[in-house]
């Protein structure tokens, strides 16, 4: 954008001028999530004309709980794999026969911040060329865990025109409809393929400087982080087989670090162990390298931590944290495309406990 407009996306979120007959509906995804979601609904009412639940075969009471909040309940069809782009979709064709100017989609272990959609309406209003706009997610207790404080980090992302937006964003409601919604078979990542096809449209998406939602990512066990961060992995190598540059460098990354660098460290091994004394130096050399590599890798990844405000030992924690979430990445690409020589269906990747079980 030019600097005129972006003055005019502050001026805009400052309140310039009210918007007025905007009509406003909400579509939340979500699967068990129990208390998590009554919280997200009760957040909505009032905010908007009408809310539409789509659940993915939860077995907690999700969809007795979303009809008791004045909510329209859309449950999906368990004989197809659930996907979190299949579930906007329905909650999209629901809509459909009396549509809104601007839909809300939200997941549903999130809380919608009580001034967003104003901050947002105006600014969709003031820039007809934006047809989505998304703010700042922030993690309701990032200090319950390590795992939680980077999911805090990881959605502090930067403000302006982006790529791409999350799972929760504002979207005009004509656009989605006009490049077909989402894609119903990308298990994740689907909000980034949806904004490469929008921007392909010749639309524009921009993240404001303005708290969004409260998300809980509940996460407190290793096991959880590594199912996560195995999605991301998934996500990389599918939307990679679509759009071959979209998250290249995170595939570069996973490979170098996670496949590359493992091998040439096995390999040097297995030089010093050879019976030549020329073989065992340039074996001993090669791991002195690739150790020496890691070893800065994981201290520059600290120091970025400790620049936000972590302790010594959780700045250390992370940075380790991140350089095995490389090797659950790679374990994720690897997963998509075994999945698709073997011509097996893709299906959902939880990382989440359901809401109220134990943890």
């Amino acid at each position: 954008m030019t600097e005129s407009t972006a003055n005019a996306a502050s001026a805009a979120q400052k309140g310039a001028s009210p918007v007025a007959d905007v009509v406003i509906d909400a579509v939340v995804i979500g699967r068990n999530e129990g208390a998590r979601l009554t919280h997200a609904l009760t957040a909505l009412s009032g905010q908007v004309r009408r809310v539409v639940y789509v659940d993915s075969g939860s077995d907690d009471g999700s969809p007795a709980a979303a009809r008791a909040a004045g909510a329209h309940v859309v449950a999906l069809d368990m004989a197809q794999p659930f996907t979190a782009a299949r579930a906007r979709n329905a909650g999209l064709a629901a809509l459909a026969g009396d549509p809104p100017d601007l839909v809300q989609f939200l997941d549903g272990d999130c809380v919608l911040d009580s001034g967003w959609l104003d901050q947002a309406t105006r600014f969709l209003a003031a820039h007809p060329q934006v047809a989505a706009v998304c703010g700042r997610r922030r993690e309701i207790a990032p200090d319950a865990s390590l795992y939680n404080r980077l999911c805090d980090w990881e959605w502090n992302t930067q403000t302006g025109p982006t790529r791409a937006t999350g799972g929760d964003v504002l979207l005009r409601d004509a656009a989605l409809r006009a490049i077909g919604g989402y894609r119903d078979d990308i298990i994740a990542g689907e909000d980034n393929e949806m904004s490469q096809r929008l921007l392909e449209a010749g639309h524009a998406i921009y993240r404001l400087d303005a708290d969004m939602s409260w998300h809980d990512a509940a996460m407190t066990r290793l096991g959880q982080f590594w199912r996560r961060a195995l999605r991301a992995g998934h996500a990389f190598a599918q939307l990679g087989r679509l759009y071959p540059g979209y998250f290249a460098a995170e595939r570069r990354r996973a490979l170098i670090w996670a496949a590359g660098f493992p091998a040439l460290a096995l390999a040097g091994a297995g030089m010093a162990a050879a019976a030549s004394a020329g073989w065992t130096m340039a074996g001993l050399a090669l791991l002195a390298l690739v150790t020496a590599l890691h070893g800065l890798s994981l201290a520059r990844a600290a120091l970025r931590f400790r620049r936000i405000g972590l302790s010594n030992r959780h700045a250390a924690q992370a940075a380790a944290l991140i350089w095995l979430s490389k090797y659950a990445n790679l374990a994720g690409m690897a997963l998509y495309h075994w999945r698709r020589w073997r011509g097996t269906p893709a299906r959902i990747i939880e990382y989440k406990a359901p809401a109220g079980a134990g943890r």
